[in-house]
């Protein structure tokens, strides 16, 4: 053996070096970030594989962050970012939180103080009291690699929990002194992904109950996003309008006959007898309508086991979307479902009505949807135009409606535009933002002009945080604080 190994040629790489080898391997074509002291071997490694690899430096490490955040997003594909140890993490940290809620690979590269001075706490650059344990608490995995022959295992592992089941972000920190450290370089490939065959008792017992149910209806969230043609086959076959929120808006167009936007369905779910709930938290039904059809049974297709825990349905799939609306469909081959399509019609038309009462909004929302093309994307933000946007902007398409989900972060939309837009370069998007909220991330135009990202920003421009505003004036007897503001000239 000792002979053997003298003939076979290994080649070694700095630990730098090996971590961007499995970004190559893993698909990834762009990383968002800011280099800095800590970081400058991976940045270097970056530089070196240029033809690989963009680099989209931007003006703030939170820009970073969401660009990434948009990129997976609007793709399914990782969206990585790199910055800093320590104030560069914390930047980063409400983007991190929002890809955790909104369910996106993001991938998060960063150093930290010197390998035998951690936790040491005398007070090195950007040191953090226990920086592995913050990253830990925003990400769905987070891991130290400690030496160039654990570079290689570990990327490969955060690639697969990121990619596996539920799809959220993850963290792979490095001390600064191993960034540059050499050591093997073992052959690389791309990462496993884990699968989770469904029960077909399950499924069985679910075709029974669908077959059962005289108005059934399916909900469908971010987890349905790459279920799209088996999800809208299985609701025509049933005869079910599919509702969504935000993160499932699309996934059945919205002109589709079987789509119905939150104020239709809710309409429709007055006489619901079954939900179907697929890659959906069921936030409408259960934590927003507060109410239920008396005897609604419920099932839930979801690829996380503890959904079912945290929302006990009647009965529980864990499973792909796709793949477990595609066995529903074999299971109930030849079921009878009546033409509804004049009923839905009727109900969507009330809804239209409805909603054309929430002005200026709609008509802005109106214009913006003539003049967008239909694989354009819209990215919202937490403002009355977003809000109104979740029920009054049609979308046709899985992805092309990028929302923060349930962390509802103020400032998020224009950079995350910018994450959707490098990726889609041949696709318009359009970001709708509060003057409050663009001015969270108005630094990134810079970044804009500099890489040539042709996003289009609507500034609604009511020289306040318009909520807050609201509120204090019709809920705190128009006691004012904080809330109005002095703007620039935007345009």
């Amino acid at each position: 053996p000792l002979t053997r190994a003298k003939e076979i040629p290994h080649m070694t790489k700095t630990t730098a070096d090996i971590m961007v080898d499995a970004l190559v391997e893993n698909g990834v074509d762009t990383v968002f970030g800011i280099p800095g002291a800590h970081t400058y071997e991976p940045s270097d490694a970056l530089a070196r594989r240029s033809n690989d690899i963009r680099f989209i430096h931007t003006r703030h490490e939170q820009g970073a962050a969401y660009m990434a955040y948009g990129y997976a997003k609007s793709t399914g594909r990782p969206g990585v970012f790199t910055v800093v140890p320590g104030p560069g993490v914390l930047n980063a940290g409400a983007a991190l939180c929002t890809a955790y809620g909104g369910n996106a690979p993001v991938m998060c590269l960063t150093g930290n103080i010197m390998s035998h001075l951690i936790g040491q706490g005398r007070g090195q650059l950007h040191e953090l009291p226990d920086q592995l344990a913050t990253l830990k608490g925003l990400t769905k995995h987070a891991d130290r690699i400690d030496h160039p022959g654990q570079a290689a295992d570990k990327m490969a592992t955060a690639f697969t929990e990121m990619l596996s089941g539920r799809q959220r972000p993850v963290a792979v920190e490095v001390p600064w002194d191993v960034f540059g450290q050499k050591g093997v370089a073992p052959q690389q490939g791309p990462a496993p992904r884990r699968h989770i065959s469904p029960d077909p008792d399950a499924i069985a017992r679910a075709a029974q109950m669908i077959a059962a149910a005289q108005n059934p209806m399916i909900m469908v969230g971010g987890g349905a996003l790459d279920a799209a043609a088996e999800v809208l086959a299985l609701a025509r076959q049933i005869g079910a309008p599919v509702a969504s929120h935000r993160s499932g808006k699309g996934i059945v167009p919205d002109d589709d006959p079987q789509a119905m936007n939150l104020i239709a369905s809710y309409d429709y779910f007055r006489d619901c007898d079954l939900l179907i709930g697929i890659g959906s938290r069921l936030e409408l039904q259960f934590m927003r309508w507060q109410w239920r059809p008396a005897g609604l049974k419920v099932i839930r297709i979801d690829i996380d086991p503890t959904e079912m825990v945290r929302l006990k349905p009647d009965l529980g799939i864990v499973g792909d979307a796709a793949e477990v609306s595609a066995a529903l469909s074999v299971a109930l081959d030849g079921h009878p479902a009546p033409d509804r399509t004049a009923e839905f019609q009727d109900i969507k038309a009330r809804a239209r009505t409805a909603s054309e009462q929430v002005q200026p909004q709609m008509d802005y929302l109106d214009a913006i949807r003539g003049a967008l093309p239909r694989d354009g994307f819209f990215v919202e933000e937490v403002s009355q135009m977003g809000f109104a946007a979740r029920f009054g902007f049609p979308v046709y398409s899985p992805r092309q409606y990028v929302t923060c989900a349930y962390q509802d972060n103020l400032g998020f939309g224009y950079n995350t535009a910018l994450g959707v837009k490098i990726a889609n370069p041949d696709k318009v998007v359009v970001s709708v933002s509060g003057d409050g909220g663009f001015m969270f991330g108005m630094q990134e135009m810079a970044t804009a002009m500099q890489h040539g990202i042709g996003v289009i920003a609507v500034v609604f421009n009511n020289n306040a945080y318009g909520n807050v505003r609201r509120d204090q004036m019709t809920v705190f007897d128009g006691r004012l604080l904080g809330s109005d503001l002095s703007n620039p000239d935007f345009v």
